[in-house]
């Protein structure tokens, strides 16, 4: 008994990695009707832009499951059917902390390829070396070399992706160059799109995704002074941003102005209206109870999650899909370590393994949290609006999930609702 507790508990803690649903089959398996509404605006930008290199903005709270819509997004049919999508995570093809609006370019140019080899796409081979010969150049690989070296499933785009993510020397070589003649690296990115789109009878669309789990302090340079560039390849391209990054007075005018207001933001689910969310007895919106247990229940059976205790996980939520499975999570290790102790007891997630797994959370939260974020956030609990909402020390508390922003017919915000223990503890609200 004991031992296929333990192995419930493993399957639904493996169930509940904070990993995005970008294969079929993982959709299939924990997916759930959710972001319909998002996926028809990202649709209606980009098949009724008048032009064919529109730039469309995507932002939304980290863990809101932009990942797993973008996904699904690029796999719909009509997608499918009328262009040649290529959808890459930044994160995992340049290291985060070195991020800028050069390397994205590139990689850019990079992932075509590999998305064009991957799918066998017919390319003249005079074409196809003077690309390779300048992705070499660029990130300077040795090509005679490598294939002199090379094992059986030697790939040569692998090995320029490989110093991309990994030489720094490179990374920094490719801006110094391209910052001086950033006109070069578009054109070469407009010829490879173009040689992409004459293969293919397709219409070229870049998928960017990650770049809204970028620190703040990384992602400001790029949006505020080089929105230009990003937006000069002659294709359609959705860039990720983080949602605090649309809320910055300096940035947000250029954003609107550069790509023509396409602007696209993942809401976070709402549990209560604005004038109940202070009700003690306010009743959480069913229809977000409904989806939101779905979730969990598709990742933990149900026998081992109290549904009053599923239903307080998602109250401690805010309604953003990572902070629910980050929760859970917490839960699991705290049950599987409890099994380990003593095998002979029965274990299910209930009111007091929630209450632990929340206090983690608690904490974690806490460390990260200074003298000014502790007078913003009773204003915003109080006011549902901080004084100043492109405030920088705001913005941060916007970005870490410390305050979650919800939409009815006008913005508002609300402190996450682990921390509003926090400010409880203090006696500030």
């Amino acid at each position: 008994m004991a031992d296929n507790l333990l192995t419930l508990f493993q399957t639904a803690y493996r169930n509940l990695d904070l990993l995005p649903l970008l294969d079929q089959k993982d959709l299939d398996r924990f997916g759930v009707k959710y972001g319909e509404q998002v996926i028809e605006e990202l649709v209606q930008l980009v098949e009724d832009s008048g032009a064919a290199d529109s730039k469309v903005i995507f932002s939304g709270h980290r863990g809101c499951g932009k990942s797993t819509l973008l996904a699904e997004f690029s796999r719909s049919p009509l997608m499918g059917d009328r262009y040649f999508v290529v959808l890459f995570s930044i994160a995992k093809v340049i290291e985060m902390s070195d991020v800028d609006h050069i390397n994205i370019l590139f990689a850019i140019a990079l992932n075509l390829m590999v998305e064009a080899e991957k799918h066998r796409v017919d390319i003249p081979k005079s074409t196809q070396d003077a690309i390779y010969k300048w992705f070499a150049e660029q990130t300077q690989t040795d090509v005679k070399e490598l294939k002199g070296e090379a094992k059986v499933g030697f790939n040569l785009l692998e090995a320029f992706s490989l110093q991309l993510q990994t030489n720094a020397g490179v990374r920094k070589e490719i801006k110094q160059k391209f910052e001086r003649n950033t006109s070069e690296l578009v054109s070469q990115l407009n010829i490879i799109a173009a040689v992409l789109q004459a293969a293919t009878k397709k219409t070229i669309l870049v998928i960017i995704d990650d770049l809204d789990k970028l620190e703040l302090s990384v992602v400001r340079p790029i949006f505020r002074d080089n929105i230009k560039t990003l937006c000069l390849p002659g294709f359609h391209i959705i860039y990720t941003i983080p949602m605090a990054t649309l809320r910055d007075k300096e940035i947000l005018p250029t954003i609107e102005t550069e790509t023509n207001n396409q602007l696209v933001s993942m809401p976070v689910l709402k549990l209560f209206a604005k004038d109940e969310c202070r009700n003690p007895n306010a009743v959480p919106k069913p229809e977000v109870i409904d989806v939101l247990c779905e979730i969990l229940h598709k990742r933990i059976p149900d026998h081992l999650l109290d549904r009053q205790t599923a239903e307080k996980m998602i109250r401690y939520s805010g309604g953003v899909l990572r902070e629910l499975i980050r929760i859970a999570n917490e839960c699991c290790r705290i049950c599987l370590r409890l099994i380990r102790r003593d095998p002979t007891q029965t274990i299910v997630i209930d009111d007091a393994i929630l209450e632990e797994a929340v206090n983690k959370l608690r904490n974690d939260f806490s460390i990260r949290l200074g003298k000014v974020d502790y007078e913003i956030l009773p204003k915003v609990y109080t006011e549902l609006m901080p004084d100043d909402p492109t405030q920088k020390e705001f913005l941060d508390l916007l970005h870490g999930l410390h305050v979650l922003e919800y939409r009815n017919h006008r913005t508002w915000y609300d402190v996450h609702p682990i921390v509003v223990e926090l400010l409880t503890d203090r006696n500030l609200i």
